[in-house]
């Protein structure tokens, strides 16, 4: 009746309907992916879950994306991290190196390294502390990419072989220092 009386009206509300309807949908797909235990989104939002210590064990719980991320303090910033058991050295993102200070070894010519996206030419410098948890490394070489654009930090084997022991525990990365 009121499409026959005031067509432009009529319009108007339903147009008004199906907005209504998209944003109630976009808010439901919001809140489904911001409350999802493993979904992109969820990683996006930075929701990766707190590592916790617990009898003289870091528990690293495995993040939405299925990798196991810590935030660490190195030489007094937070970084994020990706723990990589494949990873030869860790590595921090050119960028992250500049603002902390690594310099490259002048003593170590730059090497090729093999990675999941590919070969990289990376240079070597020393962090001078990092922590996490109850994790604490000093003087550890990391490697410092020259021709990525990647800031993606990495914990490789050269700081977990310096450990007691490590493990994975269902979705859980269980970190033992040495005492």
């Amino acid at each position: 009746m009121i499409e026959r009386d005031r067509p432009r009206l009529a319009r108007g509300l339903r147009q008004t309907g199906y907005l209504g309807m998209l944003a109630a949908g976009l808010l439901l797909v919001g809140q489904l992916a911001y409350t999802a235990e493993r979904s992109d989104a969820a990683l996006e939002l930075h929701r990766r879950p707190a590592l916790s210590v617990s009898g003289g064990e870091t528990i690293v719980p495995m993040a939405s994306d299925g990798h196991f991320w810590v935030t660490a303090e190195v030489n007094g910033r937070e970084l994020d991290f990706l723990i990589d058991t494949g990873a030869t050295f860790t590595g921090i993102g050119r960028d992250a190196a500049e603002k902390l200070g690594i310099q490259p070894d002048p003593q170590q010519a730059p090497l090729e390294l093999e990675t999941a996206n590919g070969v990289i030419t990376a240079t070597m410098g020393k962090i001078e502390a990092l922590r996490f948890g109850n994790i604490e490394v000093r003087g550890l070489p990391v490697a410092v990419p020259q021709d990525t654009a990647d800031d993606t930090q990495v914990i490789g084997m050269n700081l977990l072989s310096q450990l007691a022991s490590w493990r994975v525990e269902g979705e859980k990365l269980v970190l033992v220092p040495k005492r």
